[in-house]
């Protein structure tokens, strides 16, 4: 699965839109619609703050490893 569908199913699962995950990560709506669609991917840091916002890891959200921890 790649990331962007991962990004997806996780902010799904937890009840969030994209403008609560935009505001938690300090980014516009429009870059999480971005990294949804598989437009644009997000740097480093935000992949941190993603993996500790789904309490994942980040090789999970990356669709590395499809264990969550």
């Amino acid at each position: 699965m790649k990331f962007c569908e991962r990004l997806s199913e996780l902010r799904k699962e937890r009840g969030f839109n994209q403008q609560y995950v935009a505001g938690y990560m300090g980014v516009t709506q429009v870059s999480i619609s971005n990294w949804e669609r598989g437009f644009k991917e997000p740097n480093f840091q935000a992949l941190i703050d993603l993996a500790n916002l789904f309490d994942v890891t980040s090789d999970y959200l990356l669709g590395i490893s499809d264990k969550r921890k």
